[in-house]
């Protein structure tokens, strides 16, 4: 069952029973009402008929009314009886008078009841049956001291009829509530489907990535409810899910690129290996310099992939004066060099100490490589609008101004290197990486002087 049909179907459920519990209670309310109704009716007929018998008097002596059966009979030529009701007389044990009015079921001609009401000595309330239903009466007994006769004045009220249109009445509501539940369906059905729609629209496009392999595609947000969340949730995942197969194309393409050279070097050396001690020696030295190439390419290109992650920084407070006295303290034993502090700045920034050293220490061996012996190389950290700027300088040959952006590609490397070791082109990316992942950037700036300038910028604050 779809998730639309689970929502209306509960949201059917919840007004139906919503709506049972209501005709239930209206139904409830409705019968001890008419209870009530009937009740109070009763009281009100025993009432009148006292009023009536202390007032009534003879019309044609004018002296109070000395016979029960006439008192019976001028009470009910006065009284007339409501609908589905009816009044009636009786003397003796036996039925005298009845309204003019002629009721659903005659039940002075019932004997048993006559029986049943004749023997009341006070007034009672009782129910009884008949061709009409159940009928609800009140017998009072009267008597009148001037009359040794018993008389009985009944009132009867025919239940059924008047719980027939309460029935009507329930049913009429049912009706109406079968009517608004389906409209509630109907309604709940368009509202979930609008609802759902960019739900859907998350399945068909997973289900359509899942085919296809394109991770480019995605979902148009509209709104600010949960629904707009989700699709917001699912664009944030592609785009985590395009960027993550993006670095693992790149690294098994670069990884494919950079390191089939070694391996075959290292294949063709073995190849031609004689079994001259010296040249196997020799061999031996050239294949493992071949290795350590080959592991100081992966080491870079993991670095890479890690630094499109998540976890890439540990980041922490980092006092940026103590940091630039000690890359250059660590960079000294790399090249009789003439090392300099140029500046430091007396702040503190959020940062990863590790890779801010790693992407400062990189920068230095550039300049190793790119310098002569006591050539110039500085370090310096400063504040500048608003933003911590650590830069590595040299005196060497410096970098051409078509250069300034490509050589902080992968794989790219620069003009001029004058040191031992030939790098794999992974350097300069894995500073612009390094200053990326902080929020900041990396640029060669110019230098009056000459030679090279190379300023890593990050932000105060993290971002």
């Amino acid at each position: 069952m779809s998730a639309r049909a689970r929502i209306v179907g509960w949201m059917l459920a919840v007004v139906g029973l919503a709506l049972a519990v209501s005709i239930f209670a209206t139904w409830t309310v409705l019968l001890a009402r008419l209870d009530v109704r009937m009740n109070l009716e009763f009281t009100n007929e025993a009432e009148k008929l006292r009023r009536y018998a202390a007032t009534a008097h003879d019309p044609h002596t004018g002296r109070p009314v000395s016979d029960v059966r006439e008192l019976l009979t001028g009470y009910l030529a006065i009284n007339s009886p409501d609908r589905w009701e009816t009044f009636f007389s009786m003397v003796d044990g036996r039925a005298d008078r009845i309204t003019a009015v002629t009721p659903p079921a005659r039940l002075d001609t019932d004997e048993d009841l006559i029986k049943v009401l004749a023997a009341a000595t006070e007034p009672a309330y009782g129910d009884t049956e008949s061709v009409e239903g159940t009928v609800r009466y009140a017998v009072i007994p009267v008597r009148v001291a001037a009359d040794p006769r018993t008389g009985h004045f009944v009132a009867a009220v025919f239940y059924d009829r008047h719980r027939g249109e309460i029935v009507d009445a329930v049913r009429v509501l049912g009706l109406s509530a079968l009517a608004a539940l389906g409209l509630a369906g109907a309604a709940g059905w368009f509202v979930a489907g609008r609802v759902l729609a960019p739900v859907r629209l998350v399945s068909q496009t997973a289900e359509q990535i899942s085919d296809s392999a394109d991770l480019t595609r995605r979902l148009k947000v509209t709104g600010d409810d949960d629904v707009a969340a989700l699709a917001a949730t699912f664009n944030h995942m592609l785009d985590r899910l395009e960027r993550s197969f993006a670095v693992q194309r790149t690294f098994v393409d670069d990884a494919g690129h950079e390191l089939r050279t070694p391996i075959t070097v290292i294949r063709g050396h073995l190849e031609l290996m004689g079994d001259d001690p010296d040249e196997r020696a020799e061999t031996l030295a050239l294949v493992t310099d071949e290795l350590d190439r080959m592991n100081r390419i992966v080491d870079d290109l993991l670095t890479l992939a890690k630094a499109e992650q998540p976890g890439f920084l540990a980041v922490e407070e980092v006092e940026l004066a103590d940091l630039t006295v000690s890359v250059v303290a660590k960079a000294r034993p790399l090249g009789d060099r003439r090392w300099r502090v140029d500046q430091v700045a007396e702040a503190r920034v959020q940062a990863d100490r590790q890779r801010l050293t790693q992407a400062l220490m990189q920068l230095v061996v550039n300049a190793v490589r790119h310098t002569m012996d006591d050539d110039l190389i500085a370090v310096g950290s400063a504040l500048r609008d608003g933003r911590a700027e650590l830069w590595v300088r040299d005196s060497g040959p410096g970098v051409a101004p078509a250069d300034r952006e490509r050589i902080f590609r992968r794989f790219v490397r620069g003009a001029g290197r004058t040191g031992a070791h030939d790098g794999a082109g992974l350097g300069l990316a894995i500073v612009r990486s390094i200053a990326e992942a902080h929020g900041g950037g990396v640029r060669v700036a110019d230098v009056p002087a000459g030679g090279a300038c190379f300023v890593m910028t990050l932000p105060l604050a993290r971002t």
